[in-house]
């Protein structure tokens, strides 16, 4: 069936309307036109009036309630209305007197009743885009809503005003001025935009990959003792495969978690220190290579956030690798200490995310120093980008799907100069813990793809925050 609505944007300033409902609908109504502009003429005529839309009206005196039952009179000085309730008697009998003074009627929920309709509405500053099935199925259009919201990035509305001053400011004729601001504009093509960065992290990660199984292929074996070894795989191997495979599967089910799983469960089983980080590290680049190339692919990734992030997160990596390095092997015993309370305060800071309510936007600053300490304490550490940034940006009110992508891209940039610099550093000694490490969590894996939104994300991160805790006090204590 062919769509035939007519979309328009209404200065609604000039308008007046009016609600008759005062339930859950009609609080969604009311909430939506207030969102839109909050000075909007609006009457709401209702028998009874929900106490979350009572407290919404208070915030707005200028907004006319009538508690009571609908009459033709309340029409008066009404340009639309719209029908908040599920009595269709009632829609009915508004429609039928709101048409009769040539005034539209919107009946949430009857299409039948409908002289137009709302739409779900994507709100970024100046840009504002409305979208309808046709009333055919409004949870598709409020899904779209939601992608759209996560897709758009917040600094579109800065360059809208940018491209608003340079289009008033151009002296060509209107082909000339068309022109320079498709020129301009023309970074949205995704198709351009994204070969880059596909290209740059698919190639790092197969030449790293292809680096490190051929020295570790050419340090450890030779083709003659290759029966032997198979035969004499150490321990460490099958512990490190235990390891991965419960990481993999905490990381899958709650999305954070696995630098810092693998860290506190290395240290239990008495792990070499510099080789924590760098078994973690170089195991880990190839889920965050993989993971965020997904993220680009579907524009989960703010590009200047990245850069922000990922730059000084590489400084600091390569900083914190090499202090471990040197830490490790002299202090061993303190060092031990110093990444056990850290995880420690890592535990603790996964609890209180995970109590942490909804909170509006504020404007982020020290990005660049963020993106150092996230790479310093997760090189060091062993684990803990993700607790550290992640939760960073999600407490300034940042939408969670760019957030997500942005530090997972940049994940990989930092766990890649970790990576290098412990393998510059050590060699391929710590080579059975990694390999343990990627088969246990690539057996997880499709585990924990299963697992992935169906254990509610605050039992799950809970859980983290409690085997993390749980860990890192068991192994002060035994230092202590």
């Amino acid at each position: 069936m062919k769509n035939n609505l007519f979309p328009i944007f209404l200065k609604t300033e000039h308008l007046r309307f009016l609600v008759v409902g005062g339930g859950n609908v009609g609080l969604e109504k009311v909430t939506t036109l207030i969102n839109q502009n909050p000075k909007t003429h609006l009457k709401i005529v209702a028998k009874d009036i929900k106490p979350e839309l009572q407290e919404v009206l208070e915030k707005y005196p200028h907004i006319n309630v009538q508690q009571k039952s609908f009459e033709k009179q309340d029409l008066e000085d009404v340009d639309l209305v719209i029908v908040a309730t599920d009595n269709t008697a009632t829609s009915k009998e508004v429609k039928q007197e709101a048409n009769a003074k040539s005034i539209l009627v919107n009946a949430a929920d009857q299409p039948d009743l409908c002289d137009f309709y709302l739409g779900s509405i994507v709100n970024k500053g100046h840009l504002k885009i409305a979208i309808s099935t046709n009333g055919k199925s409004p949870i598709i259009a409020k899904r779209l809503r939601e992608y759209f919201v996560d897709v758009i990035p917040d600094e579109i509305d800065n360059n809208i005003e940018e491209l608003n001053k340079i289009r008033n400011n151009h002296k060509g004729d209107f082909s000339q001025k068309l022109a320079h601001l498709n020129s301009l504009t023309s970074v949205f093509d995704k198709k351009k935009s994204t070969k880059n960065y596909k290209r740059l992290v698919f190639d790092i990660t197969l030449v790293f990959f292809a680096l490190f199984i051929g020295y570790a292929l050419s340090s450890v074996l030779s083709f003659s003792d290759a029966k032997s070894f198979v035969y004499n795989i150490p321990t460490i191997f099958y512990i490190m495969l235990a390891v991965g495979f419960f990481a993999q599967l905490v990381d899958g089910a709650v999305g954070l978690g696995y630098g810092i799983t693998c860290s506190t469960s290395m240290m239990l089983f008495g792990v070499n220190l510099p080789s924590i980080s760098g078994s973690i590290h170089t195991a880990e680049m190839f889920s965050s290579g993989i993971s965020g190339f997904s993220h680009y692919r579907f524009g989960n990734v703010n590009k200047k956030l990245l850069l922000a992030l990922a730059i000084p997160g590489v400084i600091g990596a390569v900083s914190g690798s090499l202090l471990l390095v040197y830490l490790g092997n002299e202090y061993e015993t303190i060092t031990y200490g110093i990444l056990a309370s850290y995880t420690l305060i890592i535990g603790i800071r996964l609890i209180i995310l995970a109590f942490q309510k909804k909170i509006e936007r504020k404007k982020l600053k020290g990005v660049g120093l963020l993106g150092f300490s996230g790479g310093f304490l997760d090189a060091f550490g062993g684990g803990g980008w993700g607790p550290v940034v992640t939760s960073t940006l999600l407490s300034k009110g940042k939408k969670s799907s760019l957030v997500v992508g942005t530090v997972s891209l940049a994940e990989f940039f930092v766990t890649l100069a970790a990576s290098l610099t412990f393998f510059a550093a050590l060699g391929v000694s710590h080579g059975f813990i990694i390999a343990g490490l990627i088969i246990g969590g690539g057996i997880a894996a499709p585990f924990a793809a299963k697992l992935a939104g169906k254990i509610p994300q605050k039992v799950a991160i809970l859980a983290v925050a409690f085997l993390v805790i749980l860990f890192s006090v068991r192994i002060l204590v035994k230092l202590f």
